[in-house]
């Protein structure tokens, strides 16, 4: 039985050839753009032949707070500089993963396995951070109330209220991430003097942003807890970043 059910995944991989996408077809997960990638912050492979099942990260992936670099009964995994990286979704088309928090800035090549079938070697360029708020849809921006409820055009942000802002990508932090680990405890960035969040154009006070730094329990996930300034505009473009480097812009930030 055993021999029969080798037989038909190699069969199946015969028929479905090897993973097929290119430098176009990878982009940063929490907005689906290309060109922000960064040492430990979430990237998405688009493409085909990526996975021969469909399969999220789940709790018999997580042993010990240590996390996957292929999920259970998956075959797939992604190599960056030849180190693989946590996987966190698996299906044919899309490929979700984390990019080692332990690499540097520079050039870097991409390659997803699946089964043994490589596919190519893409080029990319790792910045040290690369500042991206992750998106409730395609214009506006994640965030949530103090009681952990959605902030939305039905619940605005209120001036003044203090609200949780989600990002990836936003560099190191004191103490360091440790990799395939799930972080226990605050780590704030290691630049907060320089950090920026923008909006309408105009820079937030500093002393208003109260913490930035990883979310406990969920690797490469960061928060900025943020006392929106009571002269803010409504519904204003927002944006994160350290000097010129920014997130994307054109993003909303519900708020009346």
């Amino acid at each position: 039985m055993a021999g029969a059910v080798l037989l038909g995944a190699l069969l199946l991989a015969a028929d479905l050839g090897a993973p097929v996408y290119t430098s176009d077809s990878i982009a940063n997960s929490a907005a689906n753009v290309t060109g922000y990638y960064a040492p430990d912050s979430f990237l998405s492979i688009y493409g085909q032949n990526l996975a021969y099942v469909t399969k999220p990260i789940g709790p018999d992936d997580v042993r010990n707070g240590e996390l996957p670099t292929a999920l259970t009964g998956t075959g797939v995994r992604v190599l960056i500089n030849q180190i693989p990286g946590n996987i966190y979704y698996v299906s044919p088309r899309q490929v979700n993963v984390l990019i080692p928090p332990l690499l540097i800035a520079g050039p870097a090549t991409v390659q997803l396995i699946n089964n043994g079938l490589a596919g190519p070697a893409i080029s990319i360029a790792l910045s040290a951070a690369a500042p991206v708020l992750f998106q409730a849809d395609a214009t506006t921006i994640l965030a949530t109330h103090g009681n952990g409820t959605v902030v939305n055009k039905a619940q605005p942000a209120q001036h003044g209220e203090v609200i949780v802002l989600y990002a990836t990508g936003l560099g190191t932090t004191s103490p360091a991430t440790i990799a395939n680990q799930i972080p226990r405890s605050a780590a704030s960035i290691t630049d907060k003097a320089n950090f920026r969040v923008v909006l309408n154009g105009t820079d937030v006070d500093p002393k208003l942003v109260l913490y930035a730094g990883v979310t406990p329990g969920f690797a490469g996930l960061f928060q900025i807890n943020l006392q929106l300034p009571n002269d803010a505009p409504a519904n204003p473009e927002i944006r994160i970043g350290y000097g010129s480097q920014l997130s994307p812009a054109g993003r909303i930030l519900p708020l009346q």
